[in-house]
């Protein structure tokens, strides 16, 4: 059994990967025992460095007597600069340096930093004579991904020609002849298999997005026609999808990175949907955190299918554990997943019932289910730069079914039927009647990305914002029919009769144009299927009701703040100060002192960011956050409107995020706010913290005040208790300030007698000066706010802003994130199949 534990080695791994690219050279070369050839040319159109064993090994050569090959006689492969840095950082660019050696990036070009290196070539090996034959090469292009076609006559891959940024897609004949190419623009287009009809499936950057916790771009789902015409998006996802592959059943495989509410580190599983994008459903895995299941492919002559499982966040270039998959177990059934060979590899491909191969670190290897395993190639390039990709076997394969269209692309809008919304998993304590509507949201985009990627979004939140979409009715036998808007990531929150959150749904689904979506119930059990068609026949198609004056994307600071500002601030401020809150919006280095306030005192429930889902009922959204019973007139005679705590009531379900644009990314932030490093001596016995801060120097430790359990560390960002708009009222200063002088006195002693303390000052000092480094950078939320350029740089490459936009030209971030959402809304087109 394939268990979901990361040892200790796995987690220093993707340790490293979380906190940026990790070069996995020394990794790769301590593994090897080839030999090394110093300064040995990469390629020729006659010769590749490496030994060929393929008439060493017993494995391939009982394969070949027992006709396991057929006719086959040769595989297809790729040589490529592998990648450094996390598995889906292996093209394109960079939208901004990051605080690591530049050799990490592989590339500098153009004023960008780029994820590849130079040099490669698309190869054949004959498996049964050992030849090399070398298709293609170039010094300073790249390779990769190459799939052969049902006949077996012509190979489909990626290509990046020498002194060219992107990757398209390239067709050739399987004796080097005859290269066309099929796609181009400026985006990347790779991982591109046939479908049975001989259109094409593939992966791409297309979808102008960017990694919502990293710096690099998003690739998701396309199709096209198999000359390279009628390109169009299968997925709406704001995360990647990966590595697409055929299923007997003519299902497209594939893997989708999501996180939805939850850990961004945890969840990239194995899913499947139709070829017209249809019918997308988990496949398996996501009930499972720690795993990134990459290259899936089925095995001829079982539903089982082999797959690399990168440990953790993964590893460069899918490297990970093999294992085979049997899906007749469930989705969500651990025991499912068998591993087969012990260490690292990838690229599995399914020769037979047990026959494989696959890439290891120095080259090709064949492999059994038992875990027997031989290389046929070793590389004898340098190692930890050049390395073997993409294996294929060169034979006729049978087609596929073609699967009859679900969708209808001259529509533009689909429809979701829910069975019954009190069915399902963990549903416990739910009586039918009590939820009575959906809200509808959608996961939005990110046009670019800087550090973290949360940051400023939220504290230890979401990492994306969402727009709210409305509600629609939950019938009186639980079930929900309605209109939705096509290619469109959606989720949904199960809300009560007073709008509090009951369930809330931790993934997105999508609704392809004229496609109805069927499901069971609320998380929903994946073992059961939705009930047949003619069940919701009679049930009436609902359209989803925009929320009544309520901003479709909120922002804390312009929605949220001025009812804090009406209603509370006048007894929670720093004067006051009641039930030690204060819900003034000065800024802080990075939030306000009410969005920190919030936080710190768990008056919005979150555990958004972690490694599970499913949680309990009422446990997440408004149900579970104190802030919503303050708002009631009970607590101290407030009085709000309704339309005032409606705002408070959906800023909480769309994920209480603090800006409402991501123009806010990157910006605003004053770093480094370091502190006095006497203030260990004086206050370390109470607040000193084992974890360190990643935005402060790392022999600095981070401080705790307020934090609401000591084991509670999302506080010990000193921002926390940092008054920029007011120094003189930074917690950190009134705290431990003697009441005689006008502090709160609220330590175990006094830490400032007076306000003439040195130490007092120097930190007076400091916050006096990051508050007027605010006032110059600005935050989004600011008079004369200006984005990074890199927002802009992004914005203007696709088509948002005019490519003559200047540095003085006047922007409004709210309208131009609008206009680069609405630039994905699915438009049908007369013209459209």
């Amino acid at each position: 059994m394939f268990h979901f534990i990361r040892s200790q080695t796995v987690l220093v791994l993707t340790f490293a990967l979380c906190c940026g690219p990790l070069d996995v050279g020394a990794l790769w070369a301590g593994e090897s025992d080839s030999e090394t050839v110093a300064d040995e040319p990469l390629f020729t159109a006659n010769s590749v460095p490496g030994t060929v064993a393929v008439k060493e090994s017993g494995l391939l050569q009982n394969w070949i007597a027992e006709g396991v090959l057929g006719d086959a006689e040769e595989i297809v492969f790729c040589f490529r600069v592998h990648g450094r840095d996390h598995w889906y950082a292996n093209f394109g660019y960079y939208s901004a340096e990051m605080p690591v050696p530049l050799e990490h990036y592989l590339k500098k070009e153009d004023g960008l930093l780029w994820a590849y290196g130079d040099g490669g070539a698309l190869c054949k090996l004959n498996l049964r004579s050992g030849k090399i034959t070398v298709l293609m090469h170039d010094e300073r292009g790249g390779f990769r991904d190459p799939h052969v076609h049902y006949d077996g006559k012509k190979i489909l891959f990626s290509y990046r020609p020498g002194g060219t940024h992107n990757y398209h897609l390239y067709e050739i004949d399987t004796d080097g002849n005859n290269l066309r190419r099929l796609t181009d623009g400026p985006d990347d287009d790779f991982e591109a298999i046939y479908l049975p009809d001989d259109s094409i499936v593939f992966i791409s950057s297309r979808s102008h997005r960017f990694v919502n916790c990293f710096y690099t771009r998003v690739t998701t789902l396309y199709r096209m026609n198999g000359d390279g015409s009628n390109i169009h998006p299968l997925s709406s996802n704001v995360e990647h999808d990966n590595t697409p592959w055929m299923l007997p059943d003519g299902r497209v495989l594939y893997m989708r990175w999501e996180y939805v509410d939850r850990s961004q580190l945890d969840y990239h599983h194995l899913w499947t949907m139709a070829p017209d994008g249809s019918g997308q459903a988990i496949y398996f895995g996501n009930q499972h955190p720690g795993t990134a299941m990459l290259d899936a492919k089925p095995i001829p002559g079982t539903a089982e299918v082999i797959a690399s499982f990168n440990p953790g966040h993964g590893l460069p270039e899918h490297m990970g554990e093999l294992a085979i998959v049997d899906p007749s177990l469930g989705p969500d059934a651990p025991e499912a997943a068998v591993k087969i060979a012990k260490g690292i590899y990838r690229d599995p491909y399914a020769i037979d019932q047990d026959a494989f191969i696959a890439v290891g670190v120095p080259g090709i290897v064949v492999l059994n289910r038992a875990g027997n395993l031989e290389y046929i190639y070793r590389y004898h390039g340098e190692q930890g730069k050049m390395s073997v990709h993409e294996p294929r076997l060169i034979r006729p394969r049978p087609r596929e079914p073609i699967l009859a269209p679900r969708s209808d692309r001259t529509q533009a809008t689909g429809r979701f039927f829910l069975s019954n919304v009190y069915h399902g998993r963990n549903m416990e304590g739910i009586q039918p009647g009590e939820i009575k509507r959906l809200l509808v949201m959608e996961q939005l985009p990110k046009p670019v990305n800087f550090s973290g990627g949360m940051q400023p979004l939220t504290i230890r939140g979401t990492f994306t914002m969402a727009r709210l979409l409305g509600t629609v009715p939950v019938e009186p036998d639980g079930s929900v029919y309605f209109e939705a808007p096509a290619l469109r990531s959606l989720f949904f929150v199960a809300m009560d009769e007073d709008n509090l959150s009951v369930k809330r749904m931790q993934s997105f689904t999508t609704v392809q144009p004229g496609e109805t979506v069927g499901c069971v119930g609320c998380h929903e059990h994946r073992e059961q299927a939705p009930l047949p068609r003619v069940h919701f026949a009679k049930t009436e198609l609902r359209q989803i009701e925009p929320l009544e004056n309520i901003p479709s994307v909120l922002d804390f600071s312009r929605d949220v703040q001025p009812v804090l500002d009406r209603h509370c601030v006048e007894c929670h401020n720093p004067q006051q100060r009641d039930g030690d809150i204060e819900l003034q919006g000065d800024y802080t280095p990075q939030y306000t002192v009410s969005y920190w306030t919030l936080y710190r005192r768990e008056l919005v429930a979150d555990g958004r960011n972690e490694p599970k889902s499913n949680y309990p009922p009422r446990a997440m959204g408004t149900s579970a956050s104190p802030l919503m019973r303050y708002l009631e007139e009970s607590h101290h005679n407030v009085k709000l409107s309704d339309l005032e705590k409606d705002t408070i009531r959906w800023w909480i379900e769309s994920s209480a995020v603090y800006p409402g644009t991501y123009a806010a990314l990157g910006s605003g932030t004053v770093h480094h706010m370091v502190f006095h490093p006497q203030l260990e001596q004086r206050c370390g016995s109470c607040h000193r913290s084992s974890v360190y801060n990643t935005q402060l120097r790392k022999d600095v430790p981070a401080w705790r005040f307020g934090a609401t359990t000591d084991k509670d560390d999302r506080f010990t960002d000193p921002g926390a208790v940092v008054n920029l708009s007011s120094p003189e009222h930074s917690l950190v200063l009134r705290a431990p300030l003697a009441r005689s002088a006008g502090g709160l006195e609220l330590c175990d002693q006094v830490v400032f007698a007076d306000t003439s303390d040195e130490m007092y000052q120097q930190l007076l000092r400091q916050f006096q000066h990051a508050a007027q480094m605010l006032q110059e950078t600005k935050r989004f939320d600011m008079p004369d706010f200006r984005p990074r350029p890199e927002y802009i740089r992004e914005m203007k490459r696709f088509g948002i802003l005019p490519q003559d936009f200047g540095p003085d030209d006047p922007i409004n971030i709210y309208e131009l994130d609008e206009k680069y959402w609405k630039s994905f809304w699915y438009r049908p087109s007369s013209t459209d199949p």
